[in-house]
């Protein structure tokens, strides 16, 4: 007895084969595609740091000139003053960043984490960037506050020499809060609910639970979070130049500021490449010991996982 149903089958088994065979051919290609594209930003990155640390060794100005000076770059900057009070700044500035942004983005993450109404706009208004001319003393709060008839009240930190790098660190901590408060919702979203049910049966206060046992238990996140907003604030430029483009004198001036100085204004190529070179090797001291860390806690949770 003949089956009319084969033919169809036939036919639809085809049409099943084509498309996969095409689906897993447009995969493939993707994949090639991204793994290009990767090579290619690996080789531009490396290829790029590799010509500035060799630019740095030269004397260099406007254009490149490939004449060996060794370290002599490196020493003048070192002995400079306006890169001492750079790092200087970049210290005060990236630890007032860090812990700050991380405190109020953890802060906002634990109220948001409560399950409160109107929660999506919340966190859409932390996460939206602030207006900063509330800093100015023409137009923000000193100039508000004396409209109310306080004629002798001062907020001018924007312009005082010995305030304006705080002014910075408000203004930094301003913006990233909401970034920091993100990752460390994800994190506190990702825990067990059957934690909390434990901390609440032994009788654990909610500030307890939280210090003892939530944020320990997400420390690894806020780990990130801390090296990230490092990163942030090592590469930290457009803020600076907006807010106070490195002054009052000195007084704000980052390492970036003095890179885009010696490149850009100067037309000094070498010895901006050798402060380039300086400012890499301070991020470096932050993410290998950091790459490590992740790796030996990895290759910890597989032993034990």
């Amino acid at each position: 007895m003949t089956n009319y149903r084969s033919k169809p089958r036939t036919e639809a088994d085809g049409r099943r084969a084509r498309f996969l065979f095409r689906a897993g051919l447009v995969d493939k290609l993707a994949a090639i595609v991204a793994v290009l594209a990767l090579l290619v930003a690996m080789g531009y990155v490396v290829g790029f740091t590799v010509w500035t640390t060799w630019i740095s060794f030269t004397n260099s100005t406007l254009l490149p000139d490939y004449s060996f000076v060794g370290l002599q770059h490196y020493r003048s900057i070192l002995h400079s003053r306006t890169w001492r009070v750079s790092y200087g700044n970049l210290v005060v500035y990236g630890v007032g960043f860090m812990v700050f942004a991380t405190s109020i983005g953890m802060l906002l993450a634990i109220l948001i984490d409560q399950k409160i109404r109107a929660e999506n706009l919340l966190r859409t208004i932390y996460l939206y960037p602030m207006a900063l001319s509330f800093l100015n003393p023409s137009i923000g709060i000193q100039s508000f506050v004396r409209r109310l008839g306080w004629t002798d009240f001062r907020f001018d930190w924007l312009v005082d020499r010995r305030m304006a790098i705080y002014t910075v660190i408000i203004a930094a901590v301003w913006q990233a809060s909401g970034f920091a408060m993100a990752l460390l919702l994800a994190g506190l979203r990702s825990l067990d609910q059957d934690l909390y049910k434990a901390a609440q049966i032994d009788g654990a206060s909610p500030a307890q639970m939280y210090l003892k046992i939530v944020i320990p238990a997400i420390w690894p996140i806020v780990i990130a979070v801390l090296v990230i907003l490092l990163q942030f604030a090592i590469k930290t430029y457009e803020l600076v130049q907006a807010l106070t483009a490195g002054g009052p004198g000195i007084s704000t001036t980052l390492p970036t500021t003095v890179v885009y100085d010696y490149m850009f204004q100067r037309g000094l190529m070498g010895q901006g490449s050798a402060t380039a070179v300086l400012l890499l090797l301070s991020l470096l001291i932050i993410l290998v010991p950091y790459a490590i860390y992740r790796r030996i806690r990895t290759g910890s949770v597989g032993r034990h996982g």
